[in-house]
């Protein structure tokens, strides 16, 4: 009895440490599952894109990358109404390239680039207090084909309809490339 008392204890802290969910919370079993804060600090459930093609992308206001929110509105607007969505995570992991606030970030894509799709509150996608989300997509457990550490800004995550992740593209794979955009058309065009 005490082995199974401190086996399930350790496994609830793992589940803790690992997924940010205790006994109380079932496990994610995809993107879908997780409840995000948007950049003006409002609660969002993923599962309102239940249904959408969604593009998962850490973003970084002084990057070298930067450029690729201007392919990321592209993509968004070509493709919005065919169920398909960009969701923008700021991230300050990689050379402080994201150092403002929610509401700087947010000003400078809007007013920069013209940024109108959703976009949430700055968080880590690495190290030790990487964002739950972020673990989910990275993690062998939970995306076996896709998983590994966030290399830089503007990695990217291609989501089906059921917030499956079906493809990953790295920080050189612009959003408006040929490899990113048949992998959307691909996904859009499964019913």
């Amino acid at each position: 009895m005490f082995k199974f008392i401190i086996i399930s204890v350790l496994i609830s802290l793992i589940g803790i440490a690992v997924f940010g969910f205790n006994e109380s919370t079932e496990k994610p079993k995809s993107v879908l599952d997780f409840k995000m804060k948007d950049i003006d600090g409002k609660d969002v459930n993923l599962k309102k894109y239940k249904g959408n093609v969604l593009l998962i992308v850490n973003t970084a206001s002084k990057c070298g990358y930067t450029p690729q929110y201007e392919g990321l509105q592209v993509v968004y607007d070509k493709y919005k109404a065919k169920g398909f969505s960009v969701l923008g995570f700021p991230a300050n992991n990689f050379g402080g390239q994201e150092p403002g606030t929610e509401k700087e970030i947010k000003e400078f894509c809007e007013s920069k680039y013209k940024v109108t799709f959703p976009m949430f509150a700055k968080i880590s996608v690495k190290g030790e207090d990487q964002d739950a989300l972020y673990k989910f997509l990275t993690n062998k457990e939970t995306n076996p084909k896709f998983a590994g550490d966030i290399t830089w800004n503007f990695n990217k995550f291609l989501v089906d309809r059921k917030g499956n992740i079906v493809a990953r593209f790295s920080s050189k794979d612009t959003p408006v490339s040929e490899a990113v955009m048949s992998a959307i058309e691909k996904e859009l065009n499964k019913k």
